[in-house]
């Protein structure tokens, strides 16, 4: 399956995912705070590179896959996100997500998808700072999700995406290396054949 076939399959999974996590957030009122970027400096956080296709696609459609990928060859394994930009050097936590049309699969389920406990149990997976400042939010959601709120769930979404790329959707790796071989596949894709057509401008 051609690059640009599987970047059209992972963006229209995060299109269906965004309604679903819209319409959560509307009937939970759950929200992640403005300016927070706390999750993003957790250098333990893996993804699959599938889900950075579309930004290492949209880098090259740019003419910046080689060099974001020379950058992040000078990184360490367990680096932070790459995408992530710190708004001051004093408190890493507060920043943005600088390429935030193109996050990952990862981005978007956090705060907002369950995963099943060793009880078969839904539990949302969301972080201290949402449990803390939006308690009886929170408290609510948990109690809804039990009674049969619709959530989104992380196997759910991870086995849709397996299914663009077994495997790319499969390898799971520090998001460091996801974004590496992100672009390394559209790289070596594009390294014997013609510039793709009509997508200069689409990106």
């Amino acid at each position: 399956m051609s690059i640009a076939r599987r970047v059209r399959l992972v963006e229209g999974l995060y299109e269906q995912l965004d309604l679903e996590i819209s319409a959560f957030q509307d009937k939970t009122k759950l929200h992640c705070l403005a300016g927070c970027g706390n999750c993003c400096t957790n250098p333990t956080v893996e993804a699959s590179p599938l889900e950075f296709l579309p930004w290492a696609f949209h880098l090259f459609l740019n003419g910046q896959a080689e060099a974001t990928l020379k950058i992040l060859n000078t990184k360490e394994k367990h680096s932070i996100c790459h995408i992530y930009q710190p708004l001051n050097i004093v408190d890493s936590t507060l920043g943005k997500c600088s390429n935030y049309k193109y996050r990952g699969l990862i981005c978007r389920l956090f705060a907002y998808a369950a995963t099943n406990d060793k009880y078969g149990q839904k539990r949302l997976a969301t972080c201290k700072i949402i449990k803390d400042n939006q308690k009886e939010s929170y408290e609510t959601t948990v109690a809804a999700i039990s009674k049969g709120l619709y959530v989104p769930m992380f196997t759910d979404y991870y086995m849709q995406l397996s299914q663009i790329d077994f495997n790319m959707g499969n390898r799971i790796v520090p998001i460091t290396i996801a974004l590496k071989l992100a672009l390394e596949e559209v790289l070596q894709y594009y390294a014997y054949r013609p510039f793709p057509s009509g997508l200069a401008n689409s990106a």
